[in-house]
């Protein structure tokens, strides 16, 4: 275990073996410069006791969709942008109009009805709970994860939808170094048919094709669509690659991204299945989300550890002592946005006050966010904020 251990310490060399990106500012400029910054504009409160998790939201029908998840219960919850909860229910286990589980977070169709993505197939229901139909999935794998998350889900492109590709490691053999070449990462999935079409691999630009090999998942995609554009990062892959979204989906044009303190593993020799492997998932810098909004990029990320602290992560420690360091790290590392423009300069970078950064999600022109809040501490409501870009000094 000791030889094990020091092997993926090795490992993490590969956080630092490059010097870390800084920002040089010259202080002449900086009287003359403005920045781009994150503004709320507006705000919705939901009196709500437990744990919710905010699927969807329509600004034309001023409509909210959220569940409260527990391990053998899930409740659906409907509320306005006043605040008011128009219904409740529950779609979960073996009834004749339930969905079995979820695949993705629910999407949001119109001012009269939304559509879950399930084991049971594309379920659609209205705003009471009544099922309007059912499509059965033509082809169903066991996920291989599912993120239910405000800003993870699906995306209309025409009368389909955009998702993630969720293969299980069953089917995967990540030990073949060939298998980043023959991924697909998102898949276009028909409602009506119950068909779905892999599309977009990892193209051979990025790091993931570098002849290295990375842990499971460390190329999880996050996408937008916009300007008639699929905006895709992989995962680690500090760069956002510009897609067609009309077959064949080719790349029209990659973004560098030059955050700053952006610690990420850069692949190692030899591939490992072993638990500590994985774990490197923890620690290394990753992109959570990516939203093109008035013509900038917002990129939410995970900054990962620097070299120092990757180092202590891994050795052993108590609960205690591994409760006191992972908060500590909570501390250290939060989760920031940068504001990129169309060419890659990065405008700004912050950690945004009082907002979750990969809760980012585009409806109808607007831009939403959730209200960050401490998950140790259970509250009897929650909010969603509607946020613009403004210029200051």
């Amino acid at each position: 275990m000791k030889t094990r251990l020091l092997v993926f310490l090795n490992l993490l060399l590969f956080f630092s073996c490059n010097p870390k990106n800084k920002l040089v500012i010259d202080t002449d400029e900086l009287k003359l410069s403005k920045v781009i910054a994150l503004q709320k504009l507006d705000s919705i409160r939901i009196d709500y006791l437990g744990k919710s998790t905010i699927h969807d939201l329509d600004p034309e029908s001023r409509t909210v969709l959220f569940m409260e998840h527990k391990e053998s219960f899930e409740q659906i919850i409907i509320a306005d942008f006043d605040g008011k909860i128009l219904s409740s229910f529950s779609k979960l286990g073996d009834i004749p109009d339930g969905y079995g589980r979820l695949i993705s977070t629910l999407r949001i169709i119109d001012a009269n009805s939304f559509i879950a993505y399930a084991y049971n197939g594309f379920m659609t229901y209205n705003k009471e709970g009544k099922a309007l139909s059912r499509v059965k999935l033509i082809e169903f794998h066991t996920p291989n994860y599912v993120p239910m998350l405000m800003g993870y889900g699906l995306e209309k492109i025409g009368e389909k939808y955009l998702y993630i590709n969720q293969d299980s490691p069953v089917n995967n053999d990540y030990s073949d170094i060939n298998r980043y070449s023959e991924m697909y990462l998102l898949d276009l999935l028909n409602p009506a048919t119950g068909e779905k079409e892999p599309i977009i691999k990892i193209p051979e630009s990025s790091i993931f094709r570098n002849g290295k090999y990375f842990f499971r998942n460390a190329w999880d995609p996050v996408f937008h669509l916009a300007d008639n554009k699929i905006y895709v990062a992989f995962g680690l892959d500090p760069t956002i690659y510009a897609f067609d979204d009309n077959a064949p989906y080719t790349l029209d044009f990659s973004l560098p991204l030059n955050l700053p303190e952006y610690n990420y593993f850069k692949g190692t020799d030899e591939y490992s299945d072993d638990f500590s492997f994985f774990g490197l998932r923890f620690i290394s810098g990753m992109i959570l989300n990516v939203k093109k909004f008035d013509g900038y990029f917002l990129v939410a990320y995970f900054p990962g550890y620097d070299l120092m602290d990757a180092e202590i992560y891994f050795e052993n420690k108590s609960p205690e002592e591994a409760k006191i360091f992972r908060d500590s790290m909570q501390q250290k590392y939060p989760s920031r946005i940068a504001i990129v423009d169309s060419i890659g300069n990065v405008i700004n970078d912050f950690v945004p006050k009082g907002l979750e950064p990969r809760s980012m999600l585009v409806r109808n022109g607007e831009l939403w966010m959730m209200e960050k809040s401490d998950e140790e501490i259970e509250r009897d409501y929650f909010r969603l904020f509607k946020v613009g870009l403004k210029s200051e000094n």
